[in-house]
């Protein structure tokens, strides 16, 4: 007899996921009330991570003056946030647990992804998959990894610690670069555009099929 959704391990991560984007919307609309600016760049780094602009969202920080502590933080909370949201509904979506045609064609398309490379990371094991995360490479990063880390039976643990440790290196390597240039070239400000707008490109099927998903 199959388990109700919430009582697998795939679901009470997604439960996680659904706690951490209420306490998200709680401390955004906080924001709104006392200071509309530091909510607009909550919200513009939340959509910066969703789409898989990790150095955007750094850098709209750091434009905003969040201070390392702060920017590093909120981005590595962004980026489990969207782990716990895409590895739970990929599994569930594998396991028939949730059968919605627009998720399956996004975890399918996901997958690909990963099959691509999961070889490469498997010759590795948890290293493999902590600098398949940490690189800054357009089909790298936590979500994809994780899948990889599930395609390749690694343990829970291992495969979260790894996608974790990976995301908070690269987070931690894009503050410092960026907040070097800062210090040294007034430029800075049209590099962190440049980089916002290239995310955005980049991720321009992605952003289409979020807002618009196709129906068959």
């Amino acid at each position: 007899m199959k388990q109700t959704l919430f009582n697998t391990t795939e679901g009470r991560i997604l439960a996680t996921g659904i706690i951490t984007s209420l306490l998200l919307l709680i401390v955004i609309g906080y924001y709104a009330v006392v200071d509309v600016e530091v909510a607009e760049t909550l919200s513009l780094v939340f959509f910066a991570h969703t789409f898989g602009g990790r150095a955007a969202g750094i850098g709209l920080c750091i434009m905003n003056d969040f201070g390392p502590t702060v920017t590093i933080a909120y981005n590595f909370y962004l980026e489990i946030l969207i782990v716990c949201f895409a590895y739970s509904v990929f599994v569930l979506t594998t396991n028939n647990y949730i059968r919605v045609i627009w998720v399956a064609n996004l975890m399918d398309r996901l997958a690909k992804k990963a099959v691509e490379h999961k070889e490469k990371v498997h010759a590795f094991g948890w290293a493999g998959l902590f600098v398949f995360v940490m690189l800054p490479l357009p089909v790298t990063g936590p979500v994809v990894g994780s899948i990889i880390g599930y395609m390749l039976r690694i343990n829970l643990f291992r495969n979260f610690t790894a996608t974790g440790a990976g995301t908070l290196t690269a987070i931690i390597i894009w503050f410092f670069c960026f907040d070097f240039l800062e210090q040294r070239f007034d430029i800075i400000q049209y590099v962190f555009a440049g980089v916002v707008i290239l995310a955005l490109v980049s991720r321009r099927k992605a952003i289409k099929n979020f807002l618009f998903p196709q129906k068959k």
